[in-house]
């Protein structure tokens, strides 16, 4: 019996530009496996979705996969003035969610290098084993269209990095019910100095 074939409707490409849908993983390269995956289960809640002597693959969420580790051998780290990646950041739903995870990781003996609010964000900054940045952060404006519009404000074209903060005092005053509007205000002081390079470990 002859098989009939349906007729193909034609289809045209796009050619007009197109984002993606999401940002789906990263990858690192490392010589420290259990060290490194360690700390990202232990930072963001991460699980092992598949490991071999190669790779491992981790995630948070329904995503099969938000990061993976590559085992290789005799890597150094890179020189504190090389170009490159300058962190990674994630954010959580609430101010609480992020000083619950500060108090979390603190406890371990994990700490903050960085904390400061940038103005439109509230940030911690950790390094993972191999010196990488991880920014931990909460949005402090309610919709992504005011976060956006900060950085045409006064306040932006006048402090760009934004006031560092102690994480201690911001948890003290959760607890005592100060109310987050207040939390997530942009404390005075003076600017905040830029991003620090990473401590070079090469050689």
């Amino acid at each position: 019996m002859d098989t009939v074939t349906s007729p193909r409707a034609p289809r045209t490409l796009e050619s007009r530009p197109v984002a993606p849908v999401l940002f789906a993983h990263f990858v690192l390269r490392s010589s420290n496996m259990q060290p490194m995956v360690d700390w990202y289960s232990a930072v963001l809640n991460m699980h092992v979705v598949e490991r071999n002597d190669y790779i491992c693959f981790l995630t948070y969420d329904e995503e099969h996969h938000r990061l993976g580790i590559v085992n290789i051998a005799g890597l150094h780290a890179p020189d504190a003035n090389t170009w490159g990646l300058a962190h990674v950041a994630y954010t959580f739903r609430n101010i609480g969610e992020l000083l619950g995870t500060w108090r979390r990781l603190k406890k371990m003996g994990i700490e903050p290098y960085r904390p400061i609010h940038h103005g439109p964000t509230l940030s911690l900054y950790y390094r993972d084993p191999d010196g990488n940045s991880v920014e931990l952060q909460v949005d402090v404006y309610a919709t992504k269209a005011d976060t956006a519009a900060y950085f045409h404000t006064d306040a932006f074209r006048k402090n760009p990095i934004g006031v560092a903060f102690d994480p201690d005092e911001l948890a003290r005053a959760y607890e005592a019910g100060v109310p987050e509007a207040d939390l997530l205000r942009q404390p005075d002081g003076p600017a905040a100095a830029p991003q620090p390079l990473a401590p070079s470990t090469k050689g």
